[in-house]
């Protein structure tokens, strides 16, 4: 294996903040220190850069199999990579979906050699339909670490708090879709003044606030662990916030998209800023800011949910989703980092460490002996985003023509570099 000598590079972890030279060899960080004189295959000047543990994004659907004109696992891998991403855990709703052991190893065979470690998500329900659990203990076996029906709630509260208990016998991580469809009821935006002005369905944020609660409600009952995806609500992040406080095992995640734009975006009738949860308003932003800067809100993810361009084309008919993967880091620094909100330890707790942590996984760190699964990046590059440049096969960005402050350049994934911008 080849190795890799890092030069002159400010080294960022949870627990490290210097400038020093680092030494990879054999997958692993070998020597951490000034003037570092050894050879190396690969030499990087790091004058300016940063070099952190790279991102893992527990939220993604990569649309392999059965809808891979969208993405599929080796497209999907090269956007994560051209992100920074190392790991990513696999959302169920395929076609067919994970709710066979088939399918997982499907997924994790075909994710080998890509330099991201793929993890599918299992279905709590056969076909996601919400009638009837899973077989956890095979899903596990063939390599499952979480299950959900993300994309769909499980309706039926007694089935849930079924699976949160029977997760906590497999040692699963349940991930709960928040949504009420009763409440939704066809809605396509945020229910309020713009949806109002344009005359279009709403999605009340009743939805996610009552599934939130309930979750939390039943995961308490039979105290199991449960994870709220994507949250979007001024009203999910306190009641999660509360529930914390009383000891509920609640994690939970949002990204990018709900703490920079709000549904103001959706006056251009552009279906590329619809998703599920939808873009809220400006007091929604404020409290998810507020929530990740309390520790309330655990991780930063992309719920990166590819579609095609046709598909997006009809504002009141498009499908929900976001690609979202190589611009999170970026996405995150600009309006986090460089505004003061947080520091850089904090962005790497919320992207490197949390959602490792949460899943059980190893966390990569810069210390000698740990995994090489690293990014180099340029904290202050600015760039404007192209859809059309992006790695994924699907381009329905809603930073698009949007300026960013930072950039990942380089990714190294157990010591080899997949991802080399420079190049």
């Amino acid at each position: 294996m080849s190795s890799i000598l890092i030069k002159n590079i400010r080294a960022v972890d949870t627990e490290t903040d210097k400038v020093t030279d680092v030494l990879v060899s054999d997958g692993k960080i070998a020597e951490i220190a000034e003037n570092i004189t050894a050879s190396a295959d690969t030499v990087i000047d790091g004058n300016g850069l940063v070099l952190m543990p790279s991102l893992f994004d527990m939220h993604v659907h990569f649309r392999d199999p059965g809808f891979t004109h969208k993405e599929d696992i080796l497209t999907g891998c090269g956007a994560a990579l051209a992100g920074g991403v190392t790991g990513v855990l696999a959302m169920p709703n395929t076609k067919p979906p994970c709710d066979d052991p088939e399918v997982i190893r499907y997924i994790i065979n075909k994710a080998e050699g890509t330099g991201v470690e793929v993890y599918p998500v299992g279905c709590i329900t056969g076909g996601m339909s919400g009638n009837g659990l899973c077989d956890y203990g095979a899903l596990k076996e063939a390599g499952c670490i979480c299950i959900s029906d993300d994309g769909r709630p499980v309706e039926n509260a007694e089935l849930m708090r079924q699976a949160l208990e029977k997760s906590k016998e497999n040692g699963l991580l349940v991930a709960s879709h928040c949504e009420d469809l009763n409440i939704i009821n066809g809605g396509i935006i945020n229910k309020g003044e713009t949806s109002a002005k344009l005359g279009v369905k709403g999605m009340d944020r009743a939805s996610e606030d009552y599934i939130t609660a309930r979750e939390m409600i039943l995961a308490s009952s039979v105290n199991a662990r449960i994870h709220i995806c994507h949250v979007s609500t001024e009203g999910s992040t306190a009641m999660i916030r509360f529930a914390k406080a009383r000891g509920v095992k609640v994690t939970c995640e949002t990204a990018p998209h709900y703490f920079m734009l709000t549904d103001k975006l959706l006056e251009k009738r552009d279906a590329d800023y619809r998703m599920n949860p939808p873009l809220r308003t400006p007091e929604d932003v404020k409290a998810i800011i507020e929530g990740i800067k309390d520790g309330t809100i655990d991780c930063i993810i992309t719920d990166h949910a590819p579609h095609a361009a046709n598909e997006k084309a009809d504002f009141a008919k498009a499908p929900n989703g976001v690609v979202g993967l190589e611009t999170s880091l970026a996405a995150t620094l600009t309006a986090l980092y460089h505004t003061g909100e947080v520091t850089l330890k904090k962005v790497i707790e919320l992207m490197c460490v949390n959602p490792r942590r949460i899943l059980g996984l190893d966390v990569p760190s810069i210390t000698v002996g740990s995994t090489a699964d690293l990014v180099i990046a340029d904290l202050d590059r600015e760039w404007t985003v192209e859809p059309e440049k992006l790695h994924s096969k699907s381009h329905n960005t809603v930073f698009k023509g949007m300026t960013l402050k930072g950039k990942a350049l380089v990714t190294i994934s157990k010591g080899i570099i997949r991802y080399d911008e420079r190049k």
